[in-house]
């Protein structure tokens, strides 16, 4: 059995992580070495047993990882059509998309028209938002409500049928309103992104929504984080080219970034 020594936690200041954040680095230690212990975690992020317990009770819950007698272990790799719930989304990768949702607001300018794409990587876009004079319109439960917060920003929520677990609304009476509108800018989001399919996701209708986002919408912008690029997921929504931008972590091949380039897709590689 291996100790705590096997982790490398010189750069962590772990007992000041939030719950997310914590959480979205047990699932990273569980991953990487396939198995730890809960005495291993508890000397790790300096925090009680109890807490430990609580948090693997949780991300097995989310089917991140699988407890075991004193400890957790990895679980399989999803298959291509497994959709994480929000709940599960919000610990994973989050420097990866704080990071993407920072370089995001560079494309953000006053008086844009835009669309927001349901997902935690444009949730952290929202949340970094300054108050500029635009306005947003979005699908997503969670994003509307942290934009309700900013004074100048005009908040439109796409109504039509609630997608449960996901928050977020989808159906004909989506698509009808997103029809009848044109849009400066639209962020988009997807759970996979290759040179031979594009932007994937595991839901058709999410699928339609999506879609339509990007044809009335003068520029498209993808937030993908790297763990996303070169995977597939159930149907596709965009071309390859049907972005204008892909904005991602450093964790992307750099043979990847000169082949989505080579395409005409701007690729923001975010640090």
């Amino acid at each position: 059995m291996k100790d705590i020594e096997a982790f490398d936690n010189s750069e962590s200041e772990s007992n000041t992580l939030f719950a997310e954040e914590r959480k979205s680095e047990i699932v990273k230690l569980v991953n990487s070495k396939g198995k730890v212990l809960v005495p291993e975690l508890v000397k790790y992020f300096n925090l009680s047993p109890a807490t430990i317990r609580n948090d693997l009770r949780e991300l097995e819950q989310l089917g991140l990882i699988k407890r075991t007698h004193g400890g957790a272990i990895r679980v399989e790799t999803p298959k291509v059509a497994f959709e994480p719930v929000t709940q599960q989304k919000m610990v994973e990768n989050v420097e990866q998309k704080r990071s993407i949702a920072r370089a995001a607001l560079n494309f953000i300018e006053e008086g844009d028209i835009i669309i927001f794409d349901t997902g935690t990587t444009i949730l952290e876009l929202a949340m970094s938002l300054k108050d500029l004079n635009v306005t947003i319109i979005v699908n997503d439960i969670d994003i509307a409500r942290c934009l309700e917060e900013y004074e100048n920003i005009q908040v439109i929520l796409i109504g039509g049928s609630l997608r449960k677990k996901f928050r977020s609304t989808i159906g004909p009476f989506a698509i009808k309103m997103l029809s009848e509108i044109n849009v400066d800018k639209a962020f988009i989001a997807a759970n996979g992104y290759s040179i031979t399919r594009g932007c994937t996701t595991p839901d058709i209708n999410q699928a339609e929504i999506k879609k339509k986002m990007i044809e009335v919408a003068n520029e498209t912008i993808l937030l993908c984080d790297s763990n996303k690029m070169k995977k597939n997921s159930f149907i596709q929504f965009a071309s390859p080219t049907e972005i204008s931008t892909i904005i991602t972590d450093k964790g992307i091949d750099q043979s990847d970034v000169e082949q989505i380039t080579n395409l005409g897709v701007q690729v923001i590689v975010a640090k």
